[in-house]
């Protein structure tokens, strides 16, 4: 007697038990694979990333660092006041405190501004009015800054030559036109803010009894303190990095500024000028470099800065 030939076992639609088990596996294992190269090419991007930005950190240090290692020049060199490359003094303590106080005063125009307007477009202003005044702002941040320094030599320049004196290029000019360009910057960062705290607590506000500014100013303001506070330092970091812009209207003095309407210098603005009329490997060019790890440590100081205040968000 023959042995019964064995029927695979249907499921409900007819199909076979392997069959459908084959046909449930195959999507998996191409997922899998899918998932496998996505993860390749994340971690393969992570390292290129790192790898750009480590051989970047090196090369500026090392560069920086020729200045006091292969030329000689001291720190306290360095960080005078005296500035004649010709006759071997690299002072950059002009354009240090240049950087400096263009921004600082730059940022305190700019951060009212920048959070009054965030407070308006968030709180006060109609559907419409929020409609029409986002594009704006957007615009602003999109403007190239040569811009921002043609206008700024064009029109700010004459008027402060005809109302002050002088040759009307100044520490006012370049605070004027940085704190112009960083305005966007401070107010779209301070709208998202504001836009993220949750509606109750506005709600329990006025529940007690607030009024609508005694809420923005006692309980929106102090809750969105730490990201207000994000984007004024993102915004002076956009200042402190500025070049093109500020180097049109500032007048390019190697000078400490004593007032506002002092020509004066930067450390990005000396850099554009001076870095393609060095030579290689020289002590000017050295020193050039010194003042880019100088640009380059404020940089990380600026992000520190903000990983400390995000953090404090978060907790």
């Amino acid at each position: 007697m023959e042995k019964a030939e064995r029927i695979p076992s249907l499921n409900r639609d007819g199909v076979s038990e392997p069959a459908l088990g084959s046909r449930l596996r195959q999507p998996a294992r191409k997922q899998l694979r899918i998932e496998r190269r996505g993860r390749l090419l994340t971690w393969f991007s992570a390292t290129v990333m790192m790898v750009i930005l480590l051989a970047l950190l090196f090369f500026i240090t090392s560069k920086g660092i020729s200045t006091f290692i292969k030329d000689g020049v001291t720190l306290s060199q360095f960080f005078s006041n005296q500035w004649a490359p010709s006759d071997g003094q690299f002072g950059a303590l002009p354009f240090i405190a240049g950087s400096f106080s263009v921004t600082v005063l730059a940022a305190l125009i700019s951060a009212p501004l920048g959070i009054g307007a965030a407070v308006f477009m968030t709180e006060i202003a109609p559907a419409w009015g929020r409609k029409v005044l986002q594009p704006v702002i957007e615009l602003l941040v999109g403007i190239p800054s040569v811009v921002y320094g043609f206008i700024g030599l064009t029109l700010l320049i004459p008027y402060i030559r005809n109302t002050h004196g002088g040759s009307g290029f100044s520490l006012l000019a370049g605070v004027i036109v940085l704190s112009v360009m960083i305005l966007p910057t401070i107010t779209s960062i301070a709208v998202d803010t504001l836009q993220n705290i949750p509606r109750k607590i506005r709600e329990a506000s006025y529940a007690l009894g607030a009024t609508r500014w005694q809420t923005i100013r006692r309980v929106l303001i102090r809750t969105s303190l730490p990201g207000l506070m994000t984007g004024v330092v993102l915004g002076m970091a956009r200042a402190f990095g500025e070049a093109l812009a500020v180097q049109m209207v500032i007048g390019n003095s190697g000078q400490i500024p004593t007032g506002l309407f002092d020509p004066i210098s930067t450390l990005t603005s000396v850099i554009t000028l001076h870095m393609g009329n060095t030579v290689q490997g020289s002590a000017y060019n050295d020193a050039l470099w010194s003042m880019a790890l100088i640009l380059l440590l404020m940089t990380l100081f600026f992000i520190v800065v903000i990983r400390l205040i995000t953090g404090r968000r978060e907790s």
